[in-house]
């Protein structure tokens, strides 16, 4: 009964950094969401089942669960909105160069990964 609350309540909070990060440039979504399904499928069928039916959400992680791989469209997608968001959040958000300099870093590293790492689905 513990284990299953902590799953459940790790998964929870997967989902919501992985929602926050759609909107916040440097946090990834994806890792969470998947991190939220590992959770949610030992810790409550329902949860799980609710995630994956997601109109949302639950196509992507179908999507990786059964080829480990992305479409070209989500990939393009994913990095042109993240440096739309970096774009935005460094001109009009950010006053240290530091931070500035991070966020663009950490963006430059997910292109990478997103672009070159992630095996690409060609459907």
């Amino acid at each position: 009964m513990i284990l299953r609350t902590i799953f459940i309540t790790a998964g929870t909070l997967c989902l919501f950094i992985g929602v926050v990060g759609i909107f916040l440039p440097g946090l990834p979504t994806t890792p969470f969401l998947l991190l939220t399904a590992g959770f949610y499928v030992r810790g409550s069928k329902q949860l799980y089942d609710r995630l994956l039916l997601n109109p949302y959400l639950g196509k992507y992680i179908i999507q990786w669960q059964t080829t480990r791989k992305l479409p070209l469209r989500t990939k393009i997608t994913s990095i042109v909105l993240m440096w739309i968001m970096i774009s935005l959040s460094v001109l009009f958000l950010l006053d240290s160069p530091f931070v500035r300099w991070t966020i663009i870093l950490t963006g430059l590293a997910g292109t990478v990964v997103m672009g070159f790492l992630i095996p690409t689905d060609k459907k």
